[in-house]
């Protein structure tokens, strides 16, 4: 039924017919964002983790709160895994969400926002408090028509801050993103700009400078990250400087609702680590990563990465890949930059099935290796192994001593999307561990 409805109804048809849903999940439910302080979280990459980090933060500070991710749901200390294969889910299910948060007496939540929940009208119905955008690159093009109308519906995020009896709205930006300017344009009471030198508070409609905390001290190891805030240390068990920046972003929500740096500092240094986000899964004789980038900015970011923290002996390990990318004509475009990425740093690579959908998976990777010879120095090997589990399997048996594996595609999710709408259980986390015993 549903495919039936977007093959055959016009868009703008389509559009009233999710607006209708939205506003009867919202009326049913009572709307219960106005009993909450809502966070929304939106950009292309790192929002699982901000959602993730805001949460501890806010618990942290004794807030009983909601979270909504792609990786997990959360209300309260109950939380169960996001098995939908969507990050935010139907407008019924995620107002239900909201109003069953309210009546287990949480005061805050915490949503992942995403374009295409957006353009479906998920987010109506929903009074958000604090708006937090981390960064932008392209994703989901063919869907939205353009990279500004991809921008604009996660500008709509933006535009549904809505003021609350004795609640100012808060709209959070990272400055050093080509695309801040857009989203600062956008009303709210307060606004915190942050950097990678910085943190920013603008009041009076953004018009003054009301605090100014510096940010220094970036160092990345093997073992995580640090930086200061002001005379604040923080220590994350998180890798790579975009998980800095993923810090601070939730640093500046948490500032926003008037928590001490002393207690962020404190949440954050219980964060172990995020499922299936540069999930390291083994350390020697060889290291294994399991990462959920799928864009060619987030594949860069774990390549660097794993170049700047130390992970691997550059000198000694090789750099040895599992790669993918989505089918179902999913962002088409970014299938040759992610082998252009791959073929620039890995020295050895296994192209196998993400999630091709309907599509055909040789075409999938034909796309990938169309980006091979746009690599500016090629060192790699390659292979194509379609089944996923042989090329986990294969790169694994590969490695030696010294190695680094990094499986990217998929990260946490509990799917892989096939043909004829079949859903298979998977996580590449799972799947990698049980073949590593198999070597043992």
């Amino acid at each position: 039924m549903k495919s039936f409805i977007e093959q055959f109804i016009p868009d703008f048809l389509l559009s009233w017919y999710h607006l209708g849903l939205a506003v009867l999940g919202a009326v049913i439910c009572r709307f219960p964002s106005k009993k909450l302080i809502v966070i929304g979280v939106t950009g292309t990459n790192g929002k699982s983790t901000v959602v993730m980090l805001t949460t501890k933060i806010l618990e942290e500070a004794g807030h009983k709160t909601a979270s909504l991710s792609s990786i997990k749901f959360k209300i309260g200390d109950n939380e169960w895994p996001n098995t939908l294969k969507m990050t935010m889910p139907g407008r019924f299910k995620l107002q239900k969400f909201l109003r069953d948060a309210v009546n287990a007496g949480c005061t805050h939540a915490v949503i992942e926002v995403t374009s295409e929940g957006i353009k479906q009208w998920r987010h109506w119905g929903i009074d958000f408090d604090v708006a937090v955008f981390t960064n932008l690159t392209k994703e989901h093009i063919e869907s939205h028509g353009s990279f500004e109308k991809y921008r604009n519906a996660k500008g709509k995020l933006f535009r549904s801050l809505r003021r609350k009896e004795k609640q100012k709205t808060v709209s959070i930006v990272n400055i050093d993103d080509d695309n801040a300017d857009y989203f600062l344009q956008f009303p709210a009471d307060e606004k915190y700009t942050y950097s990678y030198k910085a943190i920013k508070l603008y009041s009076s409609k953004a018009k003054n400078l009301e605090d100014e905390l510096s940010v220094s001290g970036h160092h990345l190891f093997s073992s995580g990250v640090k930086f200061r805030v002001d005379d604040t240390e923080f220590h994350l068990k998180l890798y790579g400087r975009f998980n800095i920046y993923n810090a601070l972003a939730a640093i500046s929500v948490g500032l926003s609702q008037g928590i001490d740096l002393g207690i962020i500092k404190k949440a954050l240094g219980k964060v172990e680590g995020v499922p299936g986000r540069f999930e390291i899964i083994q350390k020697k004789p060889f290291t294994v990563i399991v990462d959920y980038a799928h864009t060619p900015d987030a594949l860069k970011n774990v390549y660097e990465t794993i170049q700047e923290s130390g992970i691997r002996n550059q000198e000694l390990g090789k750099l040895i890949c599992v790669l993918g990318a989505a089918g179902g004509g999913r962002d088409k475009w970014k299938r040759p930059e992610l082998g252009k990425i791959a073929g620039e740093e890995c020295d050895y690579i296994v192209l196998s099935n993400e999630d091709p959908y309907d599509e055909d998976p040789g075409l999938i990777i034909q796309g990938i290796e169309a980006g091979f010879s746009q690599a500016q120095a090629i060192k790699h090997r390659h292979i194509t192994i379609l089944d996923r589990k042989e090329g986990i399997r294969r790169v694994l048996s590969f490695a030696q001593a010294g190695d680094c594996v990094v499986i990217t595609g998929k990260g946490s999710e509990p799917w892989m999307m096939v043909a004829g709408g079949k859903r298979i259980p998977w996580d590449d986390r799972e799947v990698t561990r049980k073949e590593l015993k198999r070597l043992d």
